[in-house]
């Protein structure tokens, strides 16, 4: 390896939960790792965390931070408080430059980049999201367990969303924010199940301190659910893997193997960047594995 400090073994760019647990991995490894990582999580509109053994309903920000003070202990492990913003590849290293002109070079690249979800432009709807206005049932439906619920989808992705929901609550209406695109199957099933479709635009979602109190539509009709199931558009957090020919899958993940592998050689991703299951258990599952896997390759490549 090159005799340099801005010179690893392995890179992560994405300092979450995905990102981390890699950085364990491969700090009980032994190995010289940097994480870059500009403290914009996905998860950070969320007050709670669930589904996750020992600390089901604590804060996000809490769990990290315990994770961050137990990977302190690891003298390999370094941490940079800055944007990846350029990267790019040569035979034996990846180069990353950041936001505040470092460079950095890396043997191994970990793309832990997660998602941005694309909101939609309503008002009340930014300052609900992730507090009464959810995405996952798993991470947020026990809370709202039988009250009275909404689900703002539409087509086969809403009819979906409704049989989930269904598990939790069965006090539901789905919003469709339009015209319904439901087949009409699914509208008679939904119709047997004493399940409203309202079809009328949304206008706003009235909240209090991001929690929804009226969702309001065009024609000045209202509904009163006490939290809402959302199922919003997504784009990758990062533009880094597209530029350096990182495939996408059709649905806009970063496509992997079973080990975290990408298409390209030595570029590993974990988290909510290739996956629908956005769950911290499913990140730091993925980010122990890419971690472990990162450091078999390097084995292969110098034993």
């Amino acid at each position: 390896m090159k005799n340099s400090e801005n010179t690893w073994e392995t890179i992560i760019i994405g300092g979450s939960f995905a990102g981390l647990s890699a950085a364990l991995a491969l700090g009980r490894s032994r190995r010289k790792v940097l994480i870059i990582d500009h403290e914009k999580p996905c998860n950070r509109f969320t007050p709670h965390s669930h589904n996750l053994l020992t600390h089901d309903g604590k804060p996000p920000f809490e769990i990290k931070r315990i994770a961050k003070e137990e990977l302190a202990h690891y003298p390999n492990l370094h941490f940079l408080n800055s944007a990846a913003i350029k990267v790019s590849s040569s035979e034996s290293y990846f180069g990353i430059k950041t936001e505040d002109g470092e460079f950095h070079l890396g043997r191994k690249l970990l793309f832990a980049t997660g998602v941005i979800d694309v909101l939609p432009n309503l008002p009340g709807f930014a300052e609900s999201w992730g507090v009464s206005i959810f995405h996952c049932p798993y991470c947020h439906g026990y809370e709202v367990k039988e009250q009275n619920l909404g689900i703002m989808a539409n087509g086969d992705i809403g009819f979906e969303a409704v049989r989930l929901l269904s598990q939790w609550s069965k006090q539901l209406t789905l919003f469709t924010n339009g015209p319904s695109l439901l087949k009409e199957e699914q509208t008679a099933k939904l119709k047997a199940k004493g399940i409203p479709v309202i079809e009328t635009e949304i206008r706003e979602f009235v909240q209090n301190n991001g929690y929804v109190k009226k969702v309001v539509f065009l024609d000045g009709t209202f509904v009163t659910p006490q939290a809402v199931m959302a199922r919003v558009p997504f784009v990758q957090h990062s533009h880094l893997p597209a530029e350096l020919g990182v495939v996408l899958n059709e649905m806009g993940h970063i496509q992997v193997d079973g080990f975290q592998r990408t298409n390209l050689k030595g570029v590993y991703a974990a988290g909510d960047n290739t996956t629908m299951f956005r769950s911290l258990s499913t990140a730091i599952a993925q980010g122990g594995l890419a971690g472990a896997m990162i450091n078999k390759e390097l084995l292969e490549e110098d034993f």
